[in-house]
């Protein structure tokens, strides 16, 4: 057990008493609290979950590192070493989802199942130039990021809730580590690594979502693994676990029990 597996399990927050461990991964513009919703709803019997913050973000907010998806998978191994988990399911939102191929990759014996909810791709996602600028704006600008998490979520949400996020975005995250991390989900490429995996996979789509949609991740996700099941959530865009936060507990959890 490493010494940062020991610190990461002391600092990561758990929820379940359950055989059935998951780690679960967050998103880009988020820490692990963005999870929180969806806590009153999971199946504590069954599931124990832990929601791991990613370096730069949350409980690991100054934390140092190369800020890469390839890093987050690491840190993740570290963690269920540390916890004692021989295997687990691994659970991933938008950039948390392409890590969690990356400790596929990295150990497939031990992952059971695999679970991307507006899951960016191995092959990440190319952007033009214009639409890189308007993203990297968002680091420093908090006028551009409400404006992404609102257009992320099909401009439809009230500006209670965008304020909201915006406030929990920018106290939870570090400029460095989005850039970082920005680059690398954009500009990775691991898809070769990832083709001809037979682990169950379920795949969550917000139809609301206009960025990472139903056609990338057909084209993608479902290209890739060949037991891959999709499911288009109709009332969300690209944060489900506060916009459908039962709806997306129930529709995990049923395919993790199978």
């Amino acid at each position: 057990m490493t010494c940062l597996g020991t610190r990461l399990a002391r600092i990561t927050q758990q929820w379940g008493e359950g055989p059935h461990k998951v780690i679960c991964l967050h998103d880009w513009f988020c820490a692990a609290d963005s999870w929180q919703p969806l806590h009153p709803w999971l199946d504590g019997d069954s599931f124990t979950y832990a929601f791991m913050d990613s370096r730069g973000y949350g409980a690991r907010l100054t934390e140092g590192g190369d800020y890469h998806v390839a890093e987050i998978a690491q840190d993740a191994l570290a963690l269920a070493d540390a916890l004692g988990w021989a295997q687990f399911s691994l659970v991933g939102h938008a950039m948390g989802s392409m890590a969690g191929q990356r400790v596929l990759v990295e150990a497939p014996d031990r992952v059971l199942k695999l679970v991307g909810i507006n899951p960016v791709p191995a092959s990440g996602v190319p952007f033009d130039e214009a639409t890189w600028e308007f993203f990297s704006s968002a680091i420093h600008s908090a006028e551009v990021r409400r404006a992404i998490l609102d257009l992320l979520t099909g401009n439809r949400l009230s500006g209670i809730w965008l304020e909201a996020m915006l406030r929990r975005s920018l106290s939870s995250t570090s400029p460095a580590a989005l850039q970082a991390y920005l680059a690398s989900w954009v500009g990775t490429d691991f898809s070769a690594d990832v083709s001809g995996f037979n682990h169950p996979v379920q795949v969550l789509v917000g139809v609301h979502d206009p960025a990472l949609t139903e056609a990338l991740t057909r084209a993608t996700w479902m290209e890739t693994y060949p037991h891959a099941h999709i499911e288009i959530l109709l009332n969300a865009g690209h944060y489900p676990m506060y916009e459908i936060p039962v709806a997306l507990a129930t529709s995990i959890e049923g395919f993790l029990s199978v």
